[in-house]
């Protein structure tokens, strides 16, 4: 026959009707067409043929389904199938909407996944050493002066006395700071990095050894242990660097007793070489021994059976006996104690306020851990948005699916499936843009990581992600869909609560008030990080060069300076015995007329030479700078406005300050310049002479605009006077941003951040503009064919959005002050939180969400009013 029936409602039969059964049902049915053709003819034929299939589908669906299947229906494969094909088909049909949706999600995927890279590595950092939870760092903490402070600086005796005292220790080991050394070996020289520690190290720290033994590494004062990257360079293999020897700063000669493996990327200490412990004090440093000076950090290994607490009050008073300031009858205006940190905590939590561990790291790791998850449910809502924008072209399909007999159970788990592949797709892409960012990432946070791909721990990751987000994002939507009545849908009445246009447009508030706090997040960040780099820090560090002074320049300083003076493009030089930016050697061994015995105040101090004032351009508030003029100058001291005010003199010029047990006179008064990280207030600074230290730093300020030439001239005289080192020097502007590497990392994820979580609320805007228009096709034909012009419906479609991104403005901002100014807490000097930046962030989503939905609002506005109304 030439006509044939409906061809949907026979792929209807297919799709829902048991295989066995189909033909029975189609021929029962097709002998009913052919009837109805020829008694009704062919329109009421396939109008009755469409009827007859869902009136005979529906009861044979409720009776013969639980005995024809004694499985869940959609967990029939051949349905499973199906709804796989549907997705497919939908996707296709839908492109532009695929790829927005799967857009939304790859984008919100990848900078969730990315975080998630950024955090598991952080959290892994220290983590691989066997004996990692019993190892602690001993910290020292003080009352003094009305204050509380703690450091990990401790006196370097610790480590070798304290195990003679507690049996509760199995190993103990001092670290020094890091320390640049030349190297000279096998007609090869080269600066390396490294430290000083005990001669426990390798037997606490899982840190494999090539060759040697832990017990001999570092238990000679002239042993040495060295990388395996060392030992390749110098001498060709580790095997072959054993029992070598090799010159270190073209003075002392040590002999190589261990080769250990390089370090791993997850290691916060990185050296390339360890010399022994008693070397430290033997390299000008007759200081350490005092008890009363603090520096080296100290590491202890516990006992496994140790009960930490119950230790940790037994070492408490352990620097009572030891420090000769302590009076033990005053210790109510004046004490000091030691407590523990675990090593492992030492990487995230290396802040200290009030005398306590107060945070660190840990605290950017709690906050891109929340905006990952905020990304993420941005792009969420994105999809449940999206999915009902489109709900419409799709409601007929439900109402069918229900009249058949379809459950609610079925359709839901249809939605979340297609919601789930949808992710699947999403989540492919986002390894695919992760694999090309991953380079710039990394070296943006200075890391290496890569796609653990190996680990099964990151595909039930991966796995987790996929069903959360399926989950997450397509509950709305099959929850929406699925509840829809099938009269209405069929009938052409299908109308929206408005409880769930309330919860669509929540969504939308939700996603601008995620959007609004990465905006002012960014923007206090930015301002607090330029705040930092431009203010002025009481001393220029423009036109500033660092040389270290090192080999044959400390003994020759004099013709050194004499030659550079004499140099065009050199304004002035002097020297430091730390750079200006990095001075932390604490002390408390300070006395001085009418001072109180029982208060400690510790001063930060560091020695310099002539025409300091000069070099640093800090300003002189009385007396003078350190001069060849004044003999008396080797017992002189120069003194900052903050220890000024702790010693209590009015006119401190002249005044007598006995330090370290040298008695002598306060030559200087300079105004208090930041000479540590604007983390912390500015300390009480003494300056003691050094003109002759055989260590420390040249200072050398240039002429404006003539920099490159001083460098030529000075590294042509540092190799003539210094020719077995090489030439080495840092700009005073570059160390002071490595001090704020963090918060410039922080500053641009911010920003990066921000844009693609107002890319993603706009999408998710973008949707909900979408589905409005559509659902009010009808309005906007009748306003128009009653004369409304273009402008108006724009604005009735818009101004609905920008009430929804005002309300998120107002709600964002409180919660973004809040935020902000715990972060700004962390720095003693900061920025205050303006009203104009929160009017800057509001305009700036106000902007972006009206060009969104303009787009839209624009095009139904144009639409000719004929087509929306033509089947009323």
């Amino acid at each position: 026959m030439p006509h044939t029936p409906p061809h949907f409602a026979d792929r209807l039969l297919e799709f829902f009707c048991a295989p066995h059964l189909l033909e029975e049902v189609q021929g029962d049915l097709y002998e009913r067409y052919v009837r109805d053709v020829r008694q009704l003819g062919v329109a009421k034929a396939k109008r009755n043929y469409i009827f007859n299939v869902l009136s005979f589908f529906r009861p044979f669906a409720i009776k013969r389904q639980p005995t024809e299947y004694p499985q869940p229906l959609f967990l029939h494969p051949a349905m499973l199938r199906n709804y796989f094909k549907i997705a497919l088909r939908n996707l296709w049909r839908n492109k532009s909407f695929s790829a927005i949706n799967i857009l939304g999600l790859a984008l919100g995927l990848t900078c969730s996944l990315l975080i998630f890279l950024w955090v598991r590595d952080e959290l892994r950092i220290d983590h691989y050493h066997a004996n990692g939870p019993h190892l602690y760092r001993l910290m020292e903490r003080q009352f003094s002066d009305g204050k509380r402070t703690a450091s990990p600086g401790t006196p370097w005796p610790i480590s070798l006395e304290i195990p003679k005292k507690f049996p509760e220790i199995v190993h103990a080991a001092g670290f020094s700071w890091p320390g640049s050394l030349t190297f000279d070996a096998n007609n090869k020289i080269s600066k390396e990095n490294g430290n000083w520690a005990g001669a426990d190290w390798f037997k606490m720290f899982s840190v494999p050894l090539l060759a040697g033994s832990p017990e001999t590494a570092l238990k000679s004062p002239t042993s040495l242990a060295i990388s395996r990257k060392l030992a390749v360079n110098y001498f060709g293999s580790p095997e072959a660097a054993v029992g070598k020897s090799i010159r270190i700063e073209n003075k002392d000669d040590y002999q190589v007793m261990a080769v250990f493996e390089d370090l791993l990327e997850n290691s916060s200490d990185k050296y390339d070489f360890l010399l022994p412990w008693d070397d430290f004090e033997r390299r000008n440093n007759g200081w350490a021994n005092d008890w009363s000076n603090q520096g080296p950090r100290a590491f202890v290994q516990l006992r496994p059976d140790t009960d930490v607490a119950a230790f940790e009050a037994k070492l408490k008073p352990f620097l009572h006996n030891y420090n000769k300031g302590i009076d033990l009858k005053n210790l109510a205006s004046f004490d000091i104690e030691l407590f523990l940190q675990p090593f492992e905590e030492i990487y995230l939590n290396s802040e200290m306020t009030n005398g306590e561990i107060s945070g660190g790291r840990i605290e950017y790791v709690r906050l891109f851990s929340v905006v990952a998850v905020f990304l993420l449910l941005i792009a969420c809502i994105n999809f449940m948005n999206l999915s009902t924008a489109r709900s419409a072209k799709r409601a007929k399909e439900v109402g069918i699916r229900k009249v058949v007999g379809a459950e609610r159970s079925r359709l839901i788990g249809q939605f979340i499936g297609e919601a789930m592949m949808l992710t699947l797709i999403a989540v492919v892409v986002a390894l695919v843009l992760i694999a090309i960012l991953l380079p710039g990432f990394n070296q943006l946070t200075d890391k290496k990581i890569a796609l653990p791909f190996t680990e099964p721990s990151f595909g039930l990751t991966l796995l987790g992600i996929v069903a959360v987000t399926g989950i997450l994002a397509g509950s709305y939507p099959a929850l929406f869909l699925s509840s829809l009545q099938p009269v209405k849908i069929l009938k052409g009445s299908l109308k929206f609560q408005p409880g769930a246009t309330f919860f669509r447009q929540s969504l939308v508030v939700v996603q601008f008030v995620i959007s609004m706090l990465l905006i002012l997040g960014t923007v206090v960040v930015y301002r607090q990080v330029n705040y930092i780099q431009t203010k002025n820090l009481g001393f220029d560090r423009g036109n500033l060069i660092y040389i270290p002074l090192e080999g044959e320049l400390p003994p020759k300083f004099t013709t050194l300076k004499q030659e550079l003076t004499q140099l065009p493009g050199i304004a002035a030089i002097s020297r430091m015995s730390e750079q200006p930016g990095g001075i932390y050697n604490g002390t408390s061994d300070a006395n001085w007329t009418g001072k109180d015995p029982t208060v400690k105040i510790n001063f930060v101090n560091v020695s310099a030479g002539y025409d300091l004032a000069k070099s640093l351009k800090v300003k002189l508030l009385q007396g003078r700078d350190f001069s060849p003029n004044f003999t008396t100058d080797s017992v002189g001291y120069i003194i900052n406005e903050q220890a000024a005010k702790r010693i209590g003199y009015k006119n401190p010029i002249d005044q007598p300050l006995t330090f370290w047990g040298k008695k002598g006179k306060i030559i200087g008064l300079v105004q208090d310049f930041h000479f540590s990280s604007m983390h912390d207030p500015i300390q009480p600074l003494i300056i003691r002479f050094g003109e002759k230290d055989d260590y420390g730093y040249l200072l050398v300020r240039t002429q404006p605009g003539q920099t490159k030439q001083a460098l030529a001239s000075l590294e042509t005289i540092c190799k003539q006077l210094n020719p077995k080192f090489p030439f080495n020097y840092t700009f005073a502007d570059q160390e002071f941003q490595k001090l704020y590497r963090s918060e410039q990392v922080v500053g641009t994820l911010s920003t990066y951040f921000a844009i693609l979580a107002i890319f993603i609320a706009c999408l998710g805007l973008f949707g909900l503009a979408s589905f409005t228009a559509e659902q009010r096709t009808k309005e906007i034909g009748v306003r128009k064919v009653l004369g409304a012009s273009v402008t108006s419906v724009v604005g009735l479609l818009a101004g609905n959005f920008l009430k929804l991104v005002v309300i998120a403005i107002v709600i964002a901002s409180p919660i973004a002050w809040y935020v902000m100014n715990l972060w700004l807490q962390g720095f003693a000097y900061k920025i205050p939180i303006a009203w104009w930046m929160f009017a800057l962030a509001g305009l700036l989503a106000v902007g972006i969400a009206l060009l969104t939905v303009s787009f839209q609002s624009i095009k139904a506005a144009l639409m000719n009013p004929v087509k929306s109304l033509r089947s009323e």
